[in-house]
């Protein structure tokens, strides 16, 4: 006699069932396998992975940002699912992560190259670089490839960069090169800036991006013609996503919001000269400790990313809460008596005062700008209106339509700006003259100051992951011959 316990009797039934649904599934995934695509459809789900850093990908106070970010947001929209972001330390270990559960693709400003293709499957090209040779500013530029021999070159570990020295390495058998795995380019060009290295070697995008930064860091030569940047897939999986994306970039070139976010990520802020850069990153060391947790503190309850108050400050101030200018404005965000009284300031030399008050008048400059303009335009408008007033900036929009240009594009507006100063124009328009060369000025100073400082915090969140894996990372060994770590 064949015996059941209760609980077996009890769910016999259910058992049988999803014994036979179990059985379904099998049969339905081994006769008709889902694509690459569909997999992601069906999960809901796209998940990338990337590396942290000021192109790339990295968060501030409004959320993740970055170029490759919010490319593969906007592929992710396209497709009707959400976004997953996986970030790593490494070139190499990128493409190891490709076709696992992490990564249905990578996206991190990837060249395509040759020997890549024996492995990887990428997507149409949305850019191009060019492997550019840095130098430091007063030593000998470099010009050809005999003018690196037996010198110090860095490059990124398993980048396009070392590839192509291996490629090099052929003529030039003495050719060598130090390559470090966890840094970014941005990194290399602030050791060279620095003095810390003689020579790295880097895309043209980070160099472009940045070289009005790093004054010191200069391009010497270029090693390679221009290579494309891609997304990459794994070379085993089916082409489906691959298609997809393609298709995707078709849509985004046509439109041309694909070359609005390149010059939006690619492209440096202007005329930071040696003399400012040099001030600021002093004034970052000396003074930004005082102040930085009261920005961070007023950027929470404000809802202002606090890289944007603490440069706007700056601007002002060069973060000294006791300024006075010659005409009476005082304080850490510089206000007037008459905008200190409407934002509730009694004491305009009071730092934290000064800085709220700063805010609310900048959020309520910003709140009368057209709806219609989105950001990060209308955050350019509000910054040149806290400046030149939202009369004269409303006066330089009418010249901007009647010139055929967009109103609404900050990029546009700052080109009728100065217009202002001249007579022809300014009586013509109903708030008559003003200095429209300095909110044009105000603007880009303040990108500049807020590029620097998105920056260091990437770098600083960086630095203290890797030093919580310190005991994983083993120690760097120098062949002082070659310059190649061993």
């Amino acid at each position: 006699m064949r015996l059941r316990t209760p609980w077996i009797q009890k769910n016999a039934q259910r058992l049988l069932l999803g014994a036979l649904l179990l059985s379904l599934l099998y049969f339905l995934s081994g006769s008709q396998e889902l694509s690459l695509l569909e997999t992601v459809l069906a999960r809901g789900e796209l998940r990338i992975v990337t590396r942290q850093g000021p192109i790339t990908y990295y968060e501030d106070g409004r959320g993740p940002n970055g170029f490759e970010y919010v490319l593969a947001r906007k592929f992710a929209d396209h497709l009707g699912v959400r976004l997953r972001v996986t970030t790593t330390d490494t070139l190499g270990s990128i493409y190891h992560m490709l076709g696992g559960p992490n990564a249905d693709l990578a996206a991190a400003t990837l060249t395509i190259t040759p020997y890549r293709l024996q492995h990887t499957r990428f997507s149409e090209p949305y850019a191009e670089a060019v492997q550019t040779v840095l130098y430091r500013r007063g030593t000998r530029r470099p010009t050809s490839v005999e003018d690196l021999l037996d010198k110090h070159i860095v490059v990124i570990a398993d980048s396009s960069h070392e590839e192509r020295l291996r490629e090099l390495r052929e003529d030039y058998p003495d050719l060598a090169w130090q390559s470090i795995a966890n840094v970014e380019m941005i990194e290399l060009m602030e050791m060279v800036h620095n003095g810390e290295v003689p020579y790295a070697i880097i895309d043209s995008t980070t160099y472009g991006a940045h070289s009005n930064i790093f004054h010191n860091a200069r391009a010497g030569f270029e090693i390679s013609e221009p290579q494309p940047l891609a997304w990459a897939f794994a070379r085993h999986d089916d082409s489906s996503l691959a298609r997809a994306a393609n298709d995707f970039l078709a849509e985004l070139r046509a439109s041309g919001a694909l070359d609005k976010l390149k010059t939006q990520f690619f492209t440096g802020v202007e005329d930071f000269s040696f003399s400012s850069s040099h001030q600021f990153f002093k004034m970052v060391r000396t003074r930004l400790p005082d102040y930085i947790d009261l920005f961070r503190t007023v950027a929470r309850e404000t809802n202002i990313e606090w890289h944007l108050l603490a440069a706007i400050a700056y601007q002002e101030s060069h973060w000294n809460p006791r300024a006075v200018s010659p005409t009476g404005v005082k304080g850490l965000m510089m206000l007037t008596r008459g905008a200190a009284s409407e934002v509730g300031v009694s004491d305009r030399t009071d730092a934290e005062q000064s800085l709220r008050g700063g805010a609310r008048y900048y959020l309520q400059v910003k709140a009368r700008l057209p709806e219609r303009i989105g950001d990060p335009d209308r955050t350019w408008f509000a910054l040149a209106a806290y400046n030149v007033g939202l009369a004269h900036l409303e006066d330089a929009r009418v010249l901007t339509q009647r010139a055929g240009k967009n109103p609404d594009l900050w990029q546009d507006v700052r080109e009728h700006l100065p217009l202002l100063q001249r007579r022809q124009y300014y009586s013509t328009v109903r708030h008559g003259y003003a200095r429209g060369n300095e909110p044009v000025l105000y603007v880009r100073n303040i990108r500049k100051y807020m590029r620097i400082l998105q920056w260091r915090s990437i770098e600083e969140t960086r630095r203290e992951n890797r030093g919580n894996r310190d005991e994983e990372v083993p120690p760097v060994q120098w062949d002082l011959r070659s310059f190649r770590t061993l």
